[in-house]
């Protein structure tokens, strides 16, 4: 039986590392942000990220067995991320999974980094935990930098595609406009805080595929009518509408994520809800869910911002409810950019 697991996640620009139980629970999780070492640059730099994952690593290690109470005696298997993600660095979470699965002779397990935003809502802790009641079918909709994807969820390891962006993610769309109008990285957080102060009917950006019959959204046209918007416009007229034009934008994303939720419910007649993902985070969207599903009678389920961005929480969640079924990788095991073909089943119209 695995009961504690000691998880690494390192897929993009965040080093997290977790201990967490067969059941959910969180017995520590520490992260280390690399937003300051990107900023200059604009995005994320691959080879920046794996050299920071590769310094802060090992004392985050240390570092989630000291604030768990926990000694090694009371690890009994590793999970990390090993895809989908940037290859540097997977390849500093996956080389220490293995290290430390050779030397304390614990089993380990790769894991799908978007499996775990999927069941990252039934994480608990002393602050956090699911509805009693909440379980299997829902409907998952994973938003991220990297990917703005829906999902049927049927149970571990059973996921359906029915609905993905057909060009750039949501949380790309955040960050290339807040890169048009000087906000600079990372730009969904900044577009957020700005849109506070701001009217989202102040601008009527467009809503593409919002009325479409598929679950499958764009926003490349959003993003190239606010550059052509920001070019004509110039950086003083820009800057003087600020928040009104941060506002409008992210009212334009919040409006096609929630309406493909809203129409996939309605389709599948299922009424479990979850919001997963680091654009999950966003304040506007978080209330306008809410909103939706205290009006239509939906069980939403958002995990707490803790869980939404990139942790191994989650990926520690993953790996113990597979070990504990009897999956496990070998020392062959490599990192992947891309999903495996086995990982989602996809019900899309080709």
């Amino acid at each position: 039986m695995i009961e504690n697991v000691l998880a690494i996640e390192t897929s993009c620009d965040d080093t997290s590392v977790a201990i967490v139980d067969k059941s959910g629970w969180v017995h520590s999780v520490v992260s280390a942000s690399q937003d300051l070492a990107h900023e200059p640059y604009g995005g994320i730099v691959p080879e920046i990220a794996s050299r920071n994952h590769s310094l802060a690593l090992l004392p985050l290690i240390e570092e989630a067995l000291k604030k768990s109470n926990k000694t090694w005696k009371d690890i009994h298997g590793i999970a990390v991320t090993n895809r989908p993600g940037l290859i540097g660095a997977l390849i500093v979470g996956l080389v220490t999974a293995k290290t430390i699965s050779q030397i304390r002779g614990l089993p380990y397990i790769g894991v799908n980094h978007l499996e775990g935003h999927l069941l990252a809502p039934f994480l608990r802790d002393s602050t956090f935990s699911p509805p009693p009641d909440f379980d299997y079918p829902y409907l998952g909709l994973a938003i991220s930098g990297g990917h703005t994807s829906l999902y049927l969820i049927h149970g571990l390891g059973r996921y359906e595609v029915i609905g993905a962006t057909k060009d750039d993610a949501a949380g790309e769309a955040f960050d290339k406009f807040a890169k048009m109008v000087g906000l600079g990285f990372p730009g969904g957080v900044r577009v957020d805080q700005e849109s506070k102060k701001g009217n989202e009917k102040f601008h009527d950006f467009p809503r593409s595929l919002i009325h479409e019959e598929s679950f499958d959204m764009s926003f490349s046209g959003l993003k190239s009518s606010a550059q052509r918007l920001v070019d004509e416009w110039g950086k003083e007229k820009v800057q003087l509408h600020l928040s009104d034009l941060c506002a409008s934008y992210q009212e334009a994303i919040v409006d096609v994520l929630l309406h493909k939720l809203d129409r996939a419910a309605k389709h599948y007649k299922i009424k479990k809800l979850i919001l997963t993902g680091g654009v999950s985070a966003n304040s506007r969207l978080r209330d306008r869910a809410m909103e939706m599903a205290q009006k239509k009678s939906y069980q939403l389920v958002i995990p707490p911002l803790r869980y939404c961005t990139d942790n191994a929480a989650m990926i520690g969640y993953v790996g113990a409810l597979r070990m504990n079924r009897g999956e496990f990788s070998d020392m062959n095991l490599g990192p992947s950019p891309q999903l495996w073909p086995d990982d989602f089943k996809d019900l899309r119209q080709k």
